[in-house]
This record gives structure tokens, C-alpha cells and sequence, in this order.
């Protein structure tokens, strides 16, 4: 009975005039955002969190929340209609929904993708709602030890999942824990690693370096391939699916959601590597093997449930816990730090109408999602044929304007401008940007547990081995990092993200 008390409070807050307005906007915005390629939802909450300031916690968390999972509504569309995903976690759709459409059957792509998201969607709420609670009962019996140690299983759960070479996503987390330091050392007053520039004094604030690696970065790499790109659109016709079809994707429905809400829970996994592993399964699993690649309706339904339940349970350990599972997570706690809350347990207990009207307007955005991608898909496909040379001056003003909003300080524009570099180099070597900004979110709440729980030990480095949920996951941490450095499962595992 306590989670429908929860819900109706959460539903009693989310159905505010300016709730719901904020969670359309929103999901508007971020169904837009995964229709363009090369924006995404994190350059996009990067830039609008500077808007937040003057918005009530809960909208502006409302409204940052469906820019998120609205982009993976956004980001099929793209990937189903001219085989370009809006979104990473598309990138498996569009290798069945292409072909689709080149058939004369976009319809019933885009009809398969957006209810299988919104059922993905309805479950992944729920088993939020269901799951918060006794995870926050047992976060409020971590200390700093325990703390400490959970962040080191997540930086090490992200360089595991992350694609691409081991030592590179090492690199990347390592860098990030290194520009988290920069600034000035809380305890003892003194300034590090600002090579004496003033500027540098307070720190890197983590807008600069989101909308430099995820917004610049992507801006000039889709720059390099525009002209590479193929703009044929057929007719959209016939956006309901057949029963047969309904009879095909249940199953696939079922396991995407399932897969995608417990991979959406570790550090690093989320929307991409639910999709990608959906995909996986369900071509082994099939009876329709043959299809796929070739137009299987399963091939869009299974990743695009997966992708979005993995994106809405990506939440739990961030409401819960306040450890962020990917650079979207991470940027909502610093939405959450902007409005004065702190993230953590202490959040449900303290201020359960914004927890709990987070997780209402879930499914009241999920909702909005299917009025929104299936009638207006012609403004959808208007907004594909912009030429991108087009859009990318007006997305540049916009993160000089954020950024320069933040301190009203110019060398933040250029600090923005040398990440924005630093990131399109990341990009030509392979290098993913995610770890590095998970690095650099968690690694100054990492040092300070670090030292809040050597404090109360008195030194003693035995503090974090002395307690079994500490030495548990310090044990996973390094079994974890052993596995994947072995030869066969370092080469199998790359090998997987290659096809």
C-alpha cells in the first residue's frame, strides 16, 4: 500500500498546470533533440541548466528528465526514416527500421518503436517506484567507507562497459578524476592544479566540460561527415501495426524491457549497451533469424524497449543513492546541487513530493511521447532535411550563452572551446567521453568520502576492508577489472561493439 500512497503523491505533484507543462516541454525538446543527429540529450540539459535557475526544483528536474528519455523516442525516428540515429542507443535500430521504410513500411517501424517504448517506459516506472525505497532504506546505512567504495565499483562498471580499448577508457576516467581536482582543496584552503590562474580557483565547472566534449566536439565531427549524408524520405503511411505484427514483437517487447531495465541500473550501461545487447539476444532467439538485418519488425521493437527502459531505470541509483550511471545522470545531480538539494538517500525522506513527482511525470511523459511522435511525424521529417551548416551557428550561440551565464566570465567560453577541441580529438581516437565525465563528477565526492572515512578511522586504510559491504564491492571492483583484462574476454568483448 505504500507504493500507491507514494504514487499518489507523486502524481498529486506532477499534475500541476506547470508540471505538466514543463514535462511536455521537455519531452518536446528532447524528442527534437534525438530527431537532429549530432545534438543528444547531454550538450542539451549541458545548455539548459543555466535556464533552470529560476524554475522550481521539481520542473526543472521534471522538464530535464524528459529531455532525456524523450530523446530516445526522437532518436528512432532518424534512424528508422534515413538511416541516421539521432541517438547512440538508435544506432541498433536503424539497421532493421532502414530497411523498413526502404520497403514502404516506415508506419509500422515508427508505430512499433513508439509502443514499445511507451510499454518499456510504463514498466520501467513502476519497477522504479517498487525498487527506490528499499534501495534508499539501505544507502542510508552507507558511511563514508561504503560510499567510497560504491563509486570505485561505478567508475570501474564504466571503463568494463564502455567500448573500445580497456587502457583508453582507463585514460579517459583517470583524466576526469584528475580535472575534478582542480580549484581549491576544501580543507586546507589551498589552491591545486589552477597553474595559477585565478579563473581556475573555484574549479571547472562540470557545464563547461559537458557542453564542450558532448555539444562542440559533436558539432565539428557531424560537420566532417554532413556531406555524407542521404536525405531520401518516402511517404509515411499506415502507422498502426497489423495483429501478426503485434504477435511478433510481444516477446521481443518483453525481453527488451527486462534486459534493458537491469542493464540501465550499472554504471556506464543505460540506453546503448541495453540496445545493442537486446539486439543481440533477440537475433540468436528469434524464430525470424533470416529477417534480420533485412527488415525484422523484432529487430526495432526488442532495442527500442530496451533503450528505453535502460534510460528511465538509469535514474534509480541516481534518486537513490546519488551516484550518477552515465554523463546524463551526472549532469541531473548537478541540477539537483544548482537548487540547493543535496543527492543522496536523504532525498525521498526529506522531499518525497519532488521524489516522487519525478517518477509520476515518468509516465505521464511516456504518454505525452506517443501523441507526440506518431501525429506530428511530419514535422519530424521537416526538421530532418534542415541542412546541418544551418543549424549548428544557432546551437554554438546557445552554449556561449549558457556558459557564459554561468559566471558572466569570458574565459569560460574559452575553457568550452578547448574542451570542445580536446573532445572532437577524443572522438578521431576512439577515446569515449563518458568515463572521463563520469570521472570528473564523481571524483571530488570520491576524495571527500575518501577522507571524511580515513578521518574517523584515524588513518587506518584497513576502515575500507574492515567493513563487508566496503571490501564486497572493492572485491567486485577488481574481479571485475581482472576479467576483462584477460586476453579472450578483452578480445571478445571489443569484437562485440565492432559488429
Amino acid at each position: 500500500m505504500d507504493i500507491l500512497a507514494n504514487l499518489g503523491l507523486g502524481f498529486e505533484t506532477a499534475f500541476t498546470l506547470a508540471n505538466l507543462f514543463y514535462c511536455l516541454l521537455g519531452v518536446f525538446v528532447g524528442t527534437a533533440v534525438g530527431v537532429l543527429p549530432g545534438l543528444g540529450p547531454t550538450a542539451t540539459i549541458a545548455m539548459l541548466l543555466p535556464i533552470t535557475f529560476g524554475l522550481p526544483p521539481v520542473s526543472s528536474l521534471i522538464m530535464l528528465s524528459g529531455i532525456y528519455y524523450g530523446a530516445q523516442y526522437g532518436g528512432s525516428t532518424t534512424a528508422i526514416l534515413v538511416n541516421l540515429p539521432g541517438e547512440a542507443s538508435s544506432v541498433v535500430t536503424a539497421l532493421d527500421g532502414y530497411k523498413m521504410a526502404r520497403n514502404g513500411q516506415a508506419g509500422r517501424a515508427l508505430a512499433t518503436a513508439a509502443l514499445a517504448s511507451f510499454f518499456a517506459g510504463t514498466v520501467a516506472t513502476f519497477l522504479l517506484a517498487w525498487f527506490a525505497p528499499p534501495l534508499t532504506l539501505l544507502a542510508l546505512k552507507f558511511g563514508p567507507a561504503e560510499y567510497f567504495s560504491l563509486m570505485t565499483l561505478g567508475l570501474v562498471a564504466s571503463v568494463v562497459l564502455a567500448h573500445g580499448s580497456l587502457i583508453k577508457a582507463l585514460g579517459m576516467v583517470v583524466l576526469g578524476l584528475a580535472l575534478g581536482l582542480v580549484g581549491t582543496d576544501v580543507n586546507s584552503g589551498a589552491t591545486r592544479y589552477t597553474f595559477d590562474l585565478p579563473p581556475l580557483a573555484d574549479g571547472i565547472n562540470f557545464v563547461i566540460v559537458a557542453m564542450g566534449m558532448f555539444g562542440i566536439g559533436e558539432i565539428i565531427k557531424n560537420l566532417e561527415h554532413e556531406s555524407t549524408r542521404t536525405m531520401t524520405i518516402r511517404k509515411v503511411e499506415g502507422l498502426l501495426p497489423t495483429r501478426a505484427d503485434l504477435r511478433r514483437i510481444v516477446a521481443p517487447v518483453l525481453r527488451g524491457t527486462g534486459l534493458g531495465a537491469i542493464l540501465g541500473i550499472l554504471p556506464g550501461g543505460g540506453a546503448m549497451l541495453s540496445s545493442f545487447a537486446s539486439y543481440s539476444i533477440e537475433k540468436k532467439l528469434s524464430p525470424n533469424k533470416a529477417q534480420f538485418g533485412h527488415g525484422a519488425i523484432e529487430g526495432v521493437a526488442a532495442p527500442e524497449a530496451a533503450n528505453n527502459a535502460g534510460a528511465q531505470t538509469s535514474f534509480i541509483p541516481m534518486l537513490t543513492l546519488g551516484i550518477p550511471s552515465n554523463p546524463v545522470m551526472a549532469l541531473m545531480i548537478g541540477a539537483m546541487i544548482i537548487q540547493g538539494i543535496q543527492p543522496g538517500p536523504a532525498v525521498m525522506t526529506e522531499q518525497p513530493a519532488l521524489f516522487w513527482g519525478i517518477i509520476a511525470s515518468m509516465w505521464i511523459g511516456n504518454l505525452f511521447l506517443v501523441v507526440l511522435n506518431l501525429p506530428m511525424i511530419g514535422l519530424w521529417v521537416r526538421m530532418i532535411m534542415v541542412p546541418y551548416h544551418l543549424l549548428y551557428p544557432a546551437i554554438l550561440l546557445f552554449c556561449a550563452i549558457g556558459v557564459f551565464s554561468l559566471n558572466n566570465s569570458d574565459v569560460d567560453i574559452y575553457l568550452m572551446a578547448v574542451f570542445g577541441l580536446f573532445g572532437y580529438v577524443c572522438a578521431k581516437l576512439e577515446c569515449e567521453p563518458a568515463p572521463l565525465m563520469l570521472g570528473f563528477i564523481i571524483g571530488p565526492m570520491m576524495e571527500e568520502y575518501l577522507r571524511r572515512a580515513l578521518l574517523l578511522s584515524r588513518s587506518d586504510p584497513m576502515v575500507f576492508l574492515s567493513s563487508p559491504i566496503s571490501a564486497t564491492m572493492l572485491s567486485m571492483s577488481v574481479i571485475a577489472l581482472v576479467m576483462v583484462m584477460l586476453p579472450a574476454l578483452r578480445k571478445k568483448r571489443e569484437e562485440a561493439f565492432v559488429e
